[in-house]
């Protein structure tokens, strides 16, 4: 392989074979040379007088024309360039090629940057020495670099933004009162953790980091954080729940919400004490309402999904003719609920489905054969493990009818007709709200005709005679020997 000869250095501005290439060109030759080489080429006379131009772009041909021939460079440029055009117009220095940009003034007040170098062409005989110009725009350029700028001083700024919002976070994470971790949804690792958490938990921050969590707690508590962390990766946050820290340190209230970043999942946990005094209110007020159901004027029993009791207050116990709560726990509400085999089933599927059935009404069955009109309330209890139902049952046997003192007592209304259906043949009821209609329509008709009986005959479309019939039959009226009206 031959050895590669050195370079050797050449003079700026000159072709090696200068009188063999250049020496046939023509004037129109040169021209587009010195065209395709720049922009826009200036021809200026010794004095700085641009007396030709020549242009390489369309565009600013277009925008400039020939509006600068006859005038001296420097008065077509702003203040700040006429020390430049000066130094261009000036004898450079042996070999030297000197740009600088110049900001022409443009007529809507902007300006023009154009990159110039120029090359003094001295005397020649009947020639004048002339100077040459070459121009290039620096417009598109300048545009880049501004959009540059911005693009650069943007990312400084959100940059800070940044780093200011991480110190508040870091400050915040670190003065918190309450314990934080920050936990990696997927692996479930620590990742962070603030100093309450360290003391609260006793163990170091560089030994706690990479641990699997929960950590630190009892075996029950450790099993219902777990639950927790897998209901908060399904749905991204879930109910509280208490725990207990291991060796019993403390009683700890634990909650957890997914964080999302970039691409990974995040779990911020936090622990908070229950204080002693917090957890014994708690625990009057859930005694206390305990004692308020137990002596609740309502029947309340609660059962899981299969409708097995799982606990009744007294009341319920009353209606259902039961000694003890001992002799419910256990079976099935259908036992004593319904007045078929179904209404249970239909008050679970919609427990189901809604998570709240209110005055659904049936009949609750005794012990020993009592049959009691009741309304029943229920509600699906989600927090409890697994879930529960809650019934309150309420015995609207004894319920008043409205306007009972002002009318007539009725067979039975409409709104009890239909309460029959499940018990009664659907004939006897048909038979039973046939009679019911056909001795209002009469009431209605002797109130109109104030008792007349012709007319209130004539008004129903039946006969004398057969309307008697049917007043004997409702017990209506007063129908002694030969009274009419």
């Amino acid at each position: 392989m031959k050895k590669k000869k050195p370079a050797v250095p050449r003079a700026l501005g000159e072709f090696t074979l200068a009188s063999q290439t250049l020496a046939d060109l023509s004037p129109q030759a040169i021209s587009l040379l010195l065209c395709t080489a720049a922009d826009i080429t200036l021809v200026l006379d010794d004095t700085g007088t641009i007396i030709d131009i020549a242009y390489g772009d369309e565009a600013l041909a277009a925008e400039l024309g020939d509006e600068w021939i006859g005038q001296r460079w420097v008065d077509t440029v702003t203040e700040d360039s006429h020390p430049k055009i000066r130094a261009l117009l000036a004898p450079p220095a042996p070999g030297a090629m000197r740009w600088r940009q110049i900001n022409h003034p443009q007529p809507d007040g902007g300006t023009m940057a154009l990159s110039f170098a120029s090359h003094a062409i001295p005397a020649q005989g009947r020639h004048p020495a002339r100077w040459f110009a070459f121009g290039r725009d620096q417009r598109v350029t300048m545009a880049l670099q501004q959009r540059l700028v911005e693009a650069q001083l943007s990312v400084e700024r959100d940059y800070a933004r940044f780093r200011q919002a991480e110190l508040r976070y870091r400050q915040l994470f670190q003065m918190a009162g309450e314990a934080v971790l920050v936990i990696d949804a997927g692996t479930g690792r620590v990742l962070e953790a603030n100093p309450a958490a360290v003391t609260m938990m006793g163990t170091p921050a560089d030994k706690m980091v990479g641990q699997v969590f929960p950590l630190g707690l009892t075996a029950r508590s450790t099993k219902l954080v777990a639950g927790l962390l897998a209901t908060a990766r399904r749905t991204g946050r879930a109910d509280p729940v208490n725990a207990e820290l291991a060796e019993g340190r403390s009683a700890v209230q634990v909650s957890a919400s997914l964080l999302h970043q970039d691409q990974s999942h995040l779990l911020l946990v936090r622990l908070s004490r229950i204080d002693s005094q917090a957890a014994q209110a708690h625990g009057a007020e859930s005694a206390m309402l305990l004692q308020l159901a137990q002596g609740a004027p309502d029947g309340l029993v609660v059962t899981d999904l299969d409708g097995l009791v799982q606990a009744a207050n007294a009341e319920f116990l009353t209606l259902c003719q039961v000694a003890g709560e001992e002799q419910m726990r256990g079976q099935s509400l259908e036992r004593w609920l319904g007045r078929t085999d179904v209404d249970l089933g239909v008050l679970v599927s919609n427990l189901r489905q809604r998570g709240t059935v209110k005055l659904f009404a049936t009949t609750l069955r005794g012990e020993f054969g009592a049959n009691t009109e009741v309304e029943i309330s229920a509600v699906t209890v989600t927090r409890s493990d697994p879930m529960l139902l809650g019934f309150t049952v309420r015995d609207v046997g004894r319920r008043l009818q409205p306007e009972a003192a002002a009318t007539q007592a009725l067979p039975r209304s409409v709104n009890q007709l239909t309460e029959l259906v499940g018990r009664v043949p659907m004939k006897d009821i048909v038979g039973e709200t046939t009679d019911l209609i056909e001795k209002r329509c009469i009431e209605a008709a002797l109130e109109l005709t104030r008792d007349n009986r012709a007319s209130a005959a004539e008004i129903l479309g039946l006969s004398r005679q057969s309307l008697y019939v049917k007043l004997r039959r409702y017990g209506l009226g007063d129908l002694g020997p030969g009274v009419d009206k």
